[in-house]
């Protein structure tokens, strides 16, 4: 759904957008034109625009996100991570789990060759399922003996280390993070504080 077709169903004018969204009316703009492409946004500019607009995050993206799919550019990892864990916030862990499991995203994922995005989505599930006493669904339990070759690191972690040349920040973040994360050599430790 693009934001310009559902400000012309709303009679919403981009200036006020900008101001529902406590956004930039340049950024507004830029979104609404496809200057920056909403894929390209920020989490927060995507965020910020769909509670105002009162829709999903995923309605916003959604069409976008096809056409990337369809030429195979997906949108950087930092982003997808951060839409993740605002779904789980806004949707709560049970409905999360639930919709996941119905839109099979973790296959469709991983049959693309977007590992990286198919193990956080199904470390996530693993995650919610243990934190809510729900035993582990069985169906991606071939996906489950993967692991990625590299260790995933948050952006900002391994740019921060590499800043001051401190790697032992990184073993640490490593040996901290959520086990189910870690499985597959992914480094997350905190999916519930999210802006």
């Amino acid at each position: 759904m693009l934001i310009s077709e559902i400000l012309k169903e709303r009679n919403i004018s981009k200036y006020q957008l900008a101001k529902m969204a406590a956004l930039p009316y340049s950024t507004v703009c830029d979104a609404c034109r496809g200057v920056t492409g909403i894929p390209r946004c920020s989490a927060e500019t995507i965020y910020r625009i769909s509670k105002a607009l009162g829709v999903t995050m995923e309605d916003l993206i959604g069409e976008a996100v096809t056409d990337a799919e369809q030429a195979d550019d997906r949108s950087n990892f930092e982003i997808f991570k951060s839409n993740v864990c605002h779904r789980v916030k806004d949707n709560g862990d049970l409905k999360f789990i639930e919709e996941v499991l119905a839109s099979d995203d973790i296959r469709k994922y991983f049959e693309k060759g977007w590992y990286t995005e198919a193990l956080y989505l199904l470390a996530m599930l693993d995650f919610l399922s243990r934190e809510n006493d729900i035993p582990i669904c069985t169906q991606y339990d071939d996906i489950r003996r993967a692991k990625l070759q590299d260790t995933v690191y948050p952006t900002s972690l391994y740019l921060t280390s590499l800043v001051t040349k401190n790697a032992l920040m990184l073993r640490e973040a490593y040996d901290s993070a959520i086990p189910e994360f870690q499985r597959f050599n992914i480094v997350e430790n905190e999916v519930r504080n999210v802006i």
